[in-house]
């Protein structure tokens, strides 16, 4: 069982992993800590994009010599493969860690997987540990993964006079944690400049464009994550909820139970769970969340 040390550095890895959100596509957001021999924290890393150095050997890097019999505390199972850069449960053995600590098992590791491989070599491994809070990060990149077509998060505004100025403040808040933003039918990239280009293409999405294939192309391209902005894809995506992940609306002043009120309305797909309300100045936010699948 993964000791309360253990458990902080895994939180602190989770935050870590977030910070690679919107430009590691089509690799995942990693998180590393590395404990030495007394629990103390003495590395850290995250992954930043593909064809840059995993947030295992960074944070190996960080913790030098100190990592010698100590732990590594990682959101995701180490790659167990060579590519663009070296394999990180390789990188682990060498380094001389002691145990393993993993919150998510890796659906894309090649052979045995990174886990086996780290066990066959003498090394404690621990998995499943604080798995629903990593996936607050994961969950895009693994729901993508699995079905080989993008998480897609649609938020636009219920409202009146003010709904293009929430429109562009909801774009504002979410781009930088998703890979392709649509906004009024352009496409651009969530973190302008932030992927590596020789991994990443951008897709761009006619008007009346199919929905399914242009996923499809983005998938092939490199993007994992999309976020389509603004009332203007109302009609597109009503008949495409299918398609749909995420949903996020901005109710123009309305109180938090009023706000949930009307997208209830908006919104009858009974596969969507509610996963929070929040208040605004001038507006209260209603995100809805379809449920993950195993």
């Amino acid at each position: 069982m993964a000791s309360d040390d253990e458990l902080t550095a895994m939180r602190q890895a989770i935050t870590l992993s977030a910070f690679g959100l919107g430009t590691t596509s089509p690799n995942p957001p990693v998180g590393c800590v590395i404990l030495d021999r007394h629990g103390v924290a003495v590395g850290v890393g995250y992954h930043r994009r593909k064809g840059e150095a995993h947030a295992e050997v960074n944070a190996l890097s960080a913790a030098g010599a100190a990592a010698r019999g100590g732990t590594a505390v990682v959101t995701l199972e180490p790659c167990n493969h060579v590519g663009v850069t070296p394999a990180c449960r390789q990188e682990l053995i060498d380094a001389g860690i002691a145990r393993v600590v993993i919150s998510v098992i890796d659906p894309t590791s090649r052979g045995d997987g990174g886990a086996a491989v780290l066990s066959a070599a003498g090394i404690d491994v621990e998995t499943d540990v604080l798995p629903d809070e990593t996936l607050t990060v994961l969950r895009p990149w693994l729901t993508a993964t699995r079905r080989r077509r993008p998480y897609l998060t649609w938020a636009y505004t219920l409202g009146g006079a003010s709904k293009e100025k929430f429109d562009e403040q909801l774009v504002a808040d979410l781009r930088h944690m998703t890979d392709l933003v649509l906004a009024d039918n352009e496409t651009q990239e969530g973190v302008p400049g932030g992927h590596a280009p020789e991994h990443f293409t951008l897709r761009d999405h006619a008007a009346n464009g199919d929905l399914r294939e242009w996923l499809s192309t983005s998938y092939a391209g490199g993007t994992r994550s999309v976020l389509v902005a603004g009332g203007s894809h109302i009609e597109l995506l009503h008949g495409n909820l299918d398609f749909v992940d995420e949903i996020i609306v901005a109710v123009e002043n309305a109180d938090p139970q009023g706000a949930l009120a009307a997208v209830t309305k908006e919104v009858t797909a009974s596969d969507f769970a509610l996963i929070d309300v929040s208040s605004r100045p001038e507006a209260s936010v209603v995100r809805l969340q379809r449920p993950m699948q195993p």
